[in-house]
């Protein structure tokens, strides 16, 4: 088989949910645990934490999806009409059909209008629909996938990083070039350090890409417009393209923070299409829609030369096309109901109560954590996660070390054992050496992430008691 799979990991679906998987059932049978519930803080999923889908976007697929439903007083008039547009625009036999495999174009073009501001302008042919980032992600990472030897594609990666990029870099044997991010410094990036590690990258490889996750995952930090002028300039420089996962730009929190997009500050700084190249993601999956199921998403590639894209086009037509529903769903997200519209009213209630709940609660984590000795977490911007940095006893590392396991495995397993929390180890992202970290998404409702906060203290203090001289 392809070794390159046996190599490749995906620590947020890796040990630890699988162990909690194995105590979930071991619940069902009846054997007593320390703790009654699992609580999978592993993973960005909303919906499986008990957020509700918005009712505008799940009564269009409805629609869509059974369209006699619209000769019913069921539906308010406006989901009726979208729906009706959205079946034309996709043609076919409806949503059961195959679609163009860019997405339709009415769909591209509502896409196209949502980024275009009156200063910045988006261009529909640049507009790909995709089975969430993941898949547009993978496919950009093919169309850099060449060479050989010093000519091999080098992809430059933000460590701590979102585990799709080692594990799909793994899975295409094309080369990791790992950059840290300054933990000390708000997870900012800095530049004159990528500079170093670009050129010494490029005794065994070509640097091509450099991938940004804003806001990040697994830091939950939102770059700085200075950070983010910084790096555009620098990969225009350097002719590297960028690759900007900005998949949870509506998930900011901080006061006074706000979200950049690398491609419109690009352009506010006078980089045009000739000057830098810039493939920035979209996804249904997060902000305050969570549609993760539905596998949704888009991707503007922007600055790309038009024979590439060509290619690059024809690479796409292998794939289909993505979800139908999908487009429905990401369509409802991008042309959302406007004020005076009869889904409005209820469409902005659910809306920013999802986000007025992840506001508190990135505040409140990040301070629960800070309050324990040993534990420290910046402040949480924005995403869906906190990635507390913890101390681990000598002792503790030496039994990890036993154990063969990377101490905040070894750790975060304990953890579950003893609490039924499941969050990430650090080390399934990436952490400088010597280090500690995990993940935990601040998704659960505010009971569930209270418990959370007040087991964690209360098993943090016991296992450095435990492991201490």
């Amino acid at each position: 088989m392809n070794q390159n799979i046996v190599k490749m990991e995906y620590a947020v679906r890796g040990i630890l949910p699988i162990r909690a998987m194995e105590l979930a059932r071991e619940l069902k049978q009846g054997v007593k645990k320390p703790f009654d519930s699992i609580i999978f803080a592993n993973i960005g999923d909303p919906h499986a934490m008990g957020q509700q889908p918005t009712t505008f976007f799940r009564q269009v697929v409805a629609c869509c999806d059974y369209p006699e439903l619209m000769n019913y007083n069921v539906f308010p008039n406006d989901v009726k009409r979208r729906a009706s547009k959205l079946l034309s625009g996709i043609g076919g036999g409806g949503i059961g059909s195959y679609s163009d495999s860019q997405g339709p174009l009415k769909l591209r073009e509502d896409v196209a209008q949502s980024i275009s501001d009156g200063k910045h302008d988006c261009n529909p042919d640049d507009i790909f629909l995709c089975a969430g980032a993941t898949d547009g992600i993978k496919s950009v990472l093919h169309l850099i996938d060449f060479g050989q030897g010093k000519d091999r594609t080098g992809v430059l990666t933000p460590i701590p990083q979102y585990p799709l990029y080692s594990a799909t870099l793994t899975e295409m044997n094309l080369v990791q070039i790992k950059y840290y991010l300054d933990e000390d410094n708000a997870w900012a990036i800095n530049v004159d350090s990528v500079h170093s590690i670009v050129q010494k990258a490029r005794e065994k490889c070509t640097p091509r890409a450099l991938v940004v996750i804003n806001p990040g995952n697994p830091t939950g930090q939102c770059f700085s417009r200075r950070n983010v002028e910084d790096i555009v300039r620098y990969c225009s420089k350097e002719g590297l393209i960028i690759i900007a996962d900005e998949v949870y730009q509506e998930n900011i929190y901080a006061k006074g923070m706000q979200f950049h997009s690398f491609r419109k500050v690009a352009n506010d700084i006078g980089l045009g299409p000739n000057d830098i190249t810039i493939a920035s993601f979209y996804s249904a999956s997060k902000g305050y829609m969570g549609e993760c199921g539905y596998r949704a998403g888009f991707m503007e590639l922007y600055g790309l030369d038009p024979v590439v894209k060509n290619q690059f086009r024809k690479h796409r037509t292998a794939n289909l096309c993505s979800s139908n529903a999908g487009q429905v769903i990401m369509n409802c997200i991008v042309n959302p109901p406007k004020p005076g519209d009869e889904s409005y009213e209820l469409f902005a209630k659910e809306r920013e109560n999802v986000l007025m709940s992840l506001t508190d609660k990135a505040s409140k984590v990040s301070e629960a954590f800070n309050s324990i000795k040993g534990v420290k977490c910046n402040r949480i911007d924005g995403a869906m996660y906190a990635f507390p940095s913890i101390t681990l006893p000598k002792r503790a590392i030496e039994a990890a070390n036993s154990a063969k396991m990377a101490p905040d495995t070894f750790f975060c397993l304990d953890f579950l054992e003893n609490t039924g929390i499941c969050v990430v180890p650090g080390s399934g992202f990436g952490q400088r050496e010597g280090t500690y970290h995990f993940r935990t998404t601040i998704l659960p409702d505010t009971e569930k992430m209270q418990r959370f906060l007040v087991a964690f203290e209360d098993f943090y203090k016991k296992f450095v008691a435990k492991y201490t001289d």
